[in-house]
């Protein structure tokens, strides 16, 4: 019988036996490493780049959907009436309007001479160093192909859409108009009719069937230019 069996006491584990709750040997609640702790701790944390991903993801998504809008919106033709047809300013060249300007301009006539208007409203000031304002170049031209003096109205101040839009709100409110169509390339009448709206007009699109942006890229680079300005206007207010 041994000294422990006989007095009945437990042996005191010695250093480094393994047994009990010293540093060494094993532990009933093992303190993980370092690296389990960052392996715990990152997992925890809340997924910045997945959030980031889905933000950009919506963005392009929504980038798109716009870019889309503005291709189709100004296709968009009701057939209404309305009590005039605004003529969205393009470039003169010295007393005629350019290719792009003068088919806005005969299909703001075709309005008039399907009466679906009775009165059109012709914008655009003076490029720098040009001799006649685009309004007066437009005047012009529509009296040449037979519209009444009485039915033209021109503004020959603004130089950007929204002073188009701006000065012709004037004109309408002289009048007591009050209902416009937008006349423009399509691409352009997403943007021209959210200004038109902003000044208290009741306005929808009405494309020119016959615009001379053909190509591909030039169609594309109006879009992009469309896609800035529309969200600028929509934004800031200019």
């Amino acid at each position: 019988m041994s000294e422990f069996e006989a007095t009945g006491r437990t042996p005191t584990p010695e250093p480094g036996s393994g047994s009990g709750s010293g540093s060494g040997g094993d532990s009933d609640s093992p303190v993980p490493d370092k690296p389990e702790q960052e392996n715990t701790a990152r997992r925890k944390r809340p997924g910045y780049r997945r959030l980031l991903f889905y933000c950009v993801g919506a963005l392009t998504l929504y980038l798109v959907g716009q870019t889309i809008s503005i291709n189709r919106y100004g296709f968009r033709d009701s057939g209404r009436k309305a009590h005039c047809a605004i003529v969205l300013g393009g470039a003169a060249w010295h007393d005629k309007p350019s290719p792009v300007f003068r088919e806005r301009l005969n299909h703001a006539i075709d309005l008039y001479l399907d009466k679906r208007v009775t009165a059109l409203v012709l914008t655009g000031g003076k490029g720098t160093g040009a001799p006649y304002s685009e309004g007066e170049v437009a005047r012009d031209y529509c009296l040449k192909r037979g519209i009444p003096g009485e039915a033209l109205f021109m503004e020959g101040n603004s130089r950007t859409t929204v002073q188009n839009l701006e000065e012709a709100s004037k004109i309408l409110n002289e009048q007591d108009f009050t209902s416009a169509l937008i006349v423009s390339d399509p691409w352009h009448l997403k943007r021209g009719v959210l200004i038109a709206r902003r000044q208290g007009m009741e306005a929808f699109p009405s494309g020119t069937t016959t615009s001379r942006f053909e190509s591909f890229k030039s169609r594309a680079s109006f879009t992009m230019r469309e896609l800035y300005l529309y969200h600028l206007y929509l934004f800031l207010n200019r």
